[in-house]
């Protein structure tokens, strides 16, 4: 008998919508509970960590964005070949959790001076990154990792929506690849179906 799926995460795409793209990817039925900053506050507290994206499996509960990924891969066939194709899906990973971090420790500064000097820092870490990426993109012929699809493409992908508005464009913009890599993913037949789906508006 197959397990049930709960994820609790806020109603936005960030770190959540990576593990609702794999249940997507891989037919798999999921129950989808969303939060807003009031609601998270009342049940923070039964957090695993006072953080979401959780996800029950049963009645069993698991925490982090990643680790449930990287789980969800192994079920639905997006994890690596071997140890080194691992390796290389958690090395784009965790790159992108640079990235985002850089943007997401800019946005939510709450001391205007330090602010405003991150968000100098951005417009060269910005670049920095996305070059990056696209050369990596380049080197495995449209995919982060060998020349194929892995849950590492879907970790990039899923959350950018959520990114780019945070810093109020598509910094995509410029980079042709990564942008081909975005339509490669949101055009996957059940991905695309989920997207048609989700909250309107939604970040």
């Amino acid at each position: 008998m197959a397990p049930k799926y709960t994820l609790h995460y806020f109603d936005v795409t960030a770190l959540g919508e990576p593990i609702r793209f794999l249940f997507a990817y891989g037919n798999i039925k999921w129950e989808d509970i969303r939060y807003d900053d009031d609601q998270f506050e009342k049940v923070k507290s039964k957090m695993p960590f006072g953080q979401m994206p959780v996800l029950y499996i049963d009645d069993k509960v698991y925490a982090q964005s990643t680790a449930i990924s990287r789980y969800l891969a192994r079920q639905v066939g997006l994890s690596g070949k071997d140890d080194l194709e691992n390796l290389l899906i958690d090395q784009a990973v965790d790159l992108f959790h640079d990235f985002r971090q850089k943007i997401g420790d800019w946005f939510y500064d709450p001391i205007p001076a330090s602010k405003a000097a991150k968000e100098a820092q951005l417009k060269d870490q910005m670049p920095f990154y996305l070059n990056k990426f696209e050369q990596i993109v380049k080197e495995n012929n449209g995919f982060l990792v060998n020349g194929k699809l892995t849950w590492a493409d879907i970790y990039f992908v899923a959350p950018l929506k959520y990114f780019k508005s945070l810093v109020a464009r598509d910094f995509l913009e410029g980079y042709p690849l990564l942008q081909e890599l975005v339509k490669k993913v949101e055009s996957i037949p059940a991905i695309a179906s989920y997207i048609a789906k989700r909250p309107p508006g939604n970040q």
